[in-house]
């Protein structure tokens, strides 16, 4: 065979070519309209058909079913979606998904766009250069388009010519004409093949290639790109293996949604490929027609006929045209099964998503909760959706950070009048293993947002990762306060002081001021933005923690000096107030955090 492995390695560089423009084109995309799919998520999602047209749009805006899927099972993670609501934008994601077919099949095989590719990246650099986020994330977009073309006129070409090289086509037809079990045995390839590429749009583009090229006829194609819907499920999967129930769940869902529609479609494969012919019968030609007129010619023709080479005979350049129409006949063949095939499927499961959930549920069982159990809520190491729509899980994972940090001080609370030795343990224990979560949770949070800081941010998305960790480190700080209270009231008790009655209450007044500094920072947290009257009433709560402060130290002295109490019992009672004092400024940062995150985010 006349096929060097330098031939080999060029055919690989040019599927990484074509991998690596959709990626680049994909991730500009998604930088540009980061804000809009996050409201489009947030809106669209309230019923099955309006998640459906959701994962629709989006698919066909970033152009990766793969990415909308990740993305769709970190936002389950992350509590944004239910699993119902899921199960929608998945179906909608998988019809998204043919859109790069159409767009192969319109420009990669009825014009040689990747002449103008070369001209496309030029007009791209100024833009990469630009200082303005924007600007750089549509030359990301422009130079990803022209590379993704590019790859595929250079896979195209890589492709050995099989006229030349009878053993490979012979090799093939091997397994190409037997029948029903060669859909099976191509399903599987067109599984296989997506699995290793993680790509759906890239195998489909191999696909029209091999089709096109009459490496496997139309039918077969038809069952790899079947397969091509199985395989591309695995993506989501895979991220799914450390994340949570709910997040499991909707991978599960997705596998079993495009699993089934690949079998009620075998089932009724032939008729669907009549059905598919017949249509494009109708316009370009026949999609088997291509097979059957290379099939007259000698291999000499059609080497001529497929080469690049500038004809001058008349006859030669009317069997190039006409193999160029029939190869688009082929192309939207394949174009037109994959999207006619999600469409059905949609329309027969989309009465099913009440089943599907029901399935799932039953699948992956829910774990037995316990509160003190370290896990993160919403994200996980293993989980990365697009690095701009992270930012919504992580807000949430902080959230839900500062709500434990709250739980802890209830805990404080309920600790100062606790006379009963092994319930005072037992609180101050629990305060204890809050406390070492709470050290957890800032280093998982923040290697998360560290994680996502490498990847392709704008920067508003980077500002705000860094306001975002400037505020984890707080919530952690009002943790190390609760400890530190409770530690002090184990050692008031351990030395058998007793505060007096105008302490205590004075020591009650300051947990409820701070008590309405958490919850207002809490309520903060949970809203999209923060306005200039929460921030200043936050500014007011921690002014009105520090008066009191003082005021309670200048009076503490006084006290000392007409021996109301003993020095020593004021040293245990300055220490709460002061590290109540502590933790009420740690709550400000917060909320300075949170309003400048929001700001970029």
């Amino acid at each position: 065979m006349n096929y060097s492995f330098l031939d080999f390695m060029t055919l690989l560089g040019a599927l990484g070519m074509f991998l690596f423009g959709m990626k680049t084109m994909s991730e500009g995309l998604q930088k540009i309209a980061g804000d809009k799919l996050r409201h489009i998520l947030s809106v669209m999602t309230t019923n099955r058909f309006t998640g459906v047209l959701t994962g629709l749009l989006i698919t066909a805006l970033i152009q990766s079913s793969s990415a909308t899927t990740v993305m769709v099972v970190s936002f389950v993670n992350a509590g944004l979606l239910s699993l119902s609501q899921s199960i929608g934008v998945i179906m909608g994601a998988n019809v998204g998904t043919t859109v790069t077919a159409w767009i192969i099949s319109l420009f990669g095989f009825k014009m040689d766009i990747s002449l103008f590719a070369l001209p496309l990246i030029g007009v791209s650099i100024p833009f990469l250069f630009a200082g303005k986020s924007r600007k750089k994330s549509w030359g990301e977009f422009v130079m990803g388009f022209a590379l993704l073309f590019l790859g595929l006129s250079y896979l195209k070409s890589s492709v050995p010519d099989l006229e030349s090289n009878p053993q490979a086509l012979s090799f093939i037809q091997n397994y190409t004409s037997m029948g029903y079990v060669s859909l099976l045995i191509f399903l599987c390839v067109g599984t296989l093949l997506t699995i290793i590429v993680q790509s759906s749009s890239a195998t489909v583009a191999i696909t029209l290639i091999m089709c096109t090229q009459r490496w496997i006829p139309f039918e077969v194609a038809m069952a790899m790109v079947l397969g091509e819907n199985i395989g591309t499920t695995i993506t989501a999967n895979l991220a799914a293996l450390s994340a949570n129930t709910s997040a499991k769940r909707a991978a599960i869902a997705h596998l079993m949604f495009n699993v089934l529609g690949v079998c009620w479609c075998m089932a009724l494969f032939y008729p669907f490929e009549h059905m598919i012919s017949w249509i494009i019968s109708q316009g370009p030609g026949d999609p088997h027609e291509l097979e059957r007129f290379l099939d007259t010619l000698d291999p000499q023709t059609i080497s001529l006929i497929s080469s690049n080479e500038a004809l001058t005979d008349a006859h030669l350049i009317a069997l190039r045209e006409k193999m160029l129409t029939l190869q688009i006949s082929v192309s939207y063949g394949l174009s037109l099964f994959h999207t006619l095939f999600n469409i059905a499927n949609i329309f027969i499961m989309i009465w099913f998503t009440g089943f599907y959930v029901r399935i799932c549920s039953a699948i992956v069982k829910s774990p037995p909760k316990s509160e003190e159990e370290f896990q993160l809520k919403y994200i996980s190491g293993g989980l990365l959706s697009t690095s701009e729509l992270s930012l919504m899980q992580a807000k949430k994972e902080i959230t839900v950070f500062s709500e434990r940090t709250c739980r802890m001080f209830d805990m404080v609370k309920s600790l100062l009048y606790e006379n009963d030795d092994e319930k005072f343990l037992q609180i101050y224990n629990r305060i204890e293993k809050y406390e070492q979560i709470s050290d957890r949770m800032e280093v998982e949070i923040a290697n998360y947002l560290t994680h996502v800081l490498e990847g392709r941010l704008s920067a508003r998305g980077k500002s705000a990762v860094r306001m975002m960790l400037r505020g984890i480190s707080e919530i952690e700080s009002i943790g190390d306060s609760c400890y530190n209270l409770a530690r002090t009231v184990k050692r008031r008790n351990g030395a058998k002081v007793t505060f007096t009655e105008e302490q205590n209450h004075c020591v009650e007044h300051m947990f409820t001021l701070v008590d309405k500094a958490l919850a207002h920072m809490n309520q903060l947290l949970q809203k999209q933005e923060i306005a200039s009257d929460d921030l200043m009433q936050s500014y007011n709560l921690e002014n009105e923690i520090n008066s009191y402060r003082n005021m309670l130290k200048n009076k503490n002295i006084e006290n000392l000096n007409s021996k109301e109490y003993k020095y020593s019992d004021a040293v245990y009672y300055i220490d709460i107030i002061s590290e109540c004092e502590k933790a009420g400024d740690y709550v400000l940062n917060v909320v300075q955090a949170e309003a400048e995150s929001e700001k970029d985010f």
